[in-house]
């Protein structure tokens, strides 16, 4: 079980990544296009991309906290209360 849970948590990490380096290109896209002095409309059209594209990293980096805040305290047979306050604290902070 283990085994099975570091590849997938190496395949996330992979994507996540990933993702992050298509946001990088979006916001350098979006730098070019203030040089170019492009339209305000086309520009928050991209900056919505970006800022949707950076939710979606977000929300699956905070599934994979709770997964392992779980994960940690059933292991470890701690309480899960305590896990889901501070997971609720993290995502207080995302929110």
């Amino acid at each position: 079980m283990r085994r099975m849970w570091l590849e997938s948590r190496k395949e996330l990490e992979e994507d996540l990544l990933a993702r992050l380096k298509k946001i990088e290109g979006q916001v350098r896209g979006v730098s070019k296009m203030i040089q170019e002095k492009r339209a305000c409309g086309e520009i928050i059209i991209q900056l919505a991309a970006i800022k949707s594209a950076l939710n979606q990293v977000a929300m699956t980096t905070l599934a994979c906290h709770l997964a392992d805040l779980l994960r940690e305290s059933l292991e470890e047979k701690r309480d899960l209360k305590k896990a889901m306050e501070e997971f609720l604290e993290i995502f207080k902070k995302f929110s």
